[in-house]
């Protein structure tokens, strides 16, 4: 459930994501994935194994050293924390068309 601010709308929310492709989280995926966090306002961390980097940060995302079946928290703080997650996560069911 996304926390809300004094208007009713989400400021933070949460989604596990599984790595499925069969590289992992490399340049190519990293920079898929900054790509889109970058279209959003809203802050993104990513934490896999109590390690949380920036999401909008190609070099930490690759430093989680995440391979296939890795499961990453990324947790979005802002106006549009739902609409980025979302988007994240068709992504990472897409296998970051590599599969």
């Amino acid at each position: 459930m996304p926390e809300t601010d004094q208007t009713g709308a989400s400021s933070k929310m949460t989604k596990s994501l599984t790595v499925k492709n069969d590289m992992g989280i490399h340049a190519r995926p990293a920079a898929m994935i900054v790509r889109i966090a970058n279209r959003f306002r809203s802050d993104i961390y990513v934490e896999k194994d109590d390690e949380v980097v920036d999401g909008k940060s190609i070099m930490g995302l690759m430093m989680l050293a995440a391979g296939n079946g890795s499961v990453l928290h990324f947790t979005a703080e802002g106006e549009d924390c739902e609409a980025v997650l979302a988007e994240l996560e068709a992504l990472f069911e897409s296998g970051f068309a590599e599969n």
